[in-house]
């Protein structure tokens, strides 16, 4: 097995491993819910996730770094895990089934392995550098994604997660100028609206604020299925602090409609 082979290999188990915690918390009675200093809120399961994946990692890859959400760390040269221990907490402390554990192995500021992995949705993606991008349900085999073929803006199916974001971080006056160029939009929100881009069922997913955690994952995901992932300034990267992602074919005319 190559080494990427094996990476890919270990964010899988780290998925799975992470699935069962998740899973287990999800809408339970007890669950323990606190606020960050940015007033988002994260649970035990947040906390769990994070210090499992890290332990693990701490035996199967000791010289390689973390950063996550919930305990830090930096992204630097040289090999990094980003780890996003539930995206969409929100939903998850709310009972909503649209959160994901996201991680992605990070090789010299370039996203090269990426999960998300959606239990309560029973949908997982992955993906590794040239080596396509995958989902698949439990009990069945997975699907090789590709992007949609929407050539026209005026066809695209468009998502973001809260508008609110637009006004504080970008331009609600630009996201609805795309929203009104586009035609279709929801809030499909947080991961699960790139994944969708990269199962070709929507054609642009746009967000005004992102961390790093929150999407290095995805870019691999979205890219390695044909299309493009940016941040709002069309730059190719995860860390630029917002995100868009298309079928390529729109990415363009997006990036046009979303400046402000």
């Amino acid at each position: 097995m190559s080494t990427q082979g094996r990476d890919l290999a270990i964010a899988l188990e780290l998925a799975g491993a992470a699935d069962a915690i998740t899973s287990a918390r999800f809408r339970s009675s007890d669950l323990v819910v606190s606020s960050k200093p940015d007033r988002t809120p994260v649970t035990d399961a947040d906390t769990a996730v994070e210090d499992m994946v890290r332990a693990r990692l701490a035996t199967q890859c000791p010289d390689d770094a973390v950063a996550g959400e919930e305990r830090g760390g930096e992204i630097g040269a040289g090999r990094t895990w980003v780890l996003d221990p539930i995206d969409g907490t929100k939903n998850f402390l709310r009972g909503v089934p649209a959160w994901a554990t996201l991680i992605a192995l990070v090789v010299d500021g370039v996203p090269v392995v990426g999960v998300a992995s959606a239990p309560a949705l029973g949908r997982r993606w992955w993906a590794s550098a040239g080596e396509g991008a995958w989902a698949g349900v439990p009990g069945s085999a997975p699907t090789r994604l590709a992007v949609s073929r929407v050539a026209s803006i005026g066809d695209a199916y468009l998502s973001t997660t809260h508008l609110g974001s637009w006004v504080e971080h970008h331009s609600r006056e630009a996201y609805l100028r795309l929203v009104d160029a586009c035609w279709e939009n929801r809030a499909f929100g947080d991961f699960w609206q790139h994944c969708l881009v990269a199962e070709g069922v929507i054609d642009v997913a746009a967000e005004a604020i992102v961390n790093p955690w929150d999407v290095a994952a995805l870019q691999v995901l979205v890219e390695e299925a044909g299309g493009r992932f940016s941040d709002l300034g069309g730059q190719a990267r995860f860390d630029g602090g917002s995100a868009l992602s298309t079928n390529g074919l729109l990415h363009d005319d997006a990036l046009r409609l979303l400046t402000p």
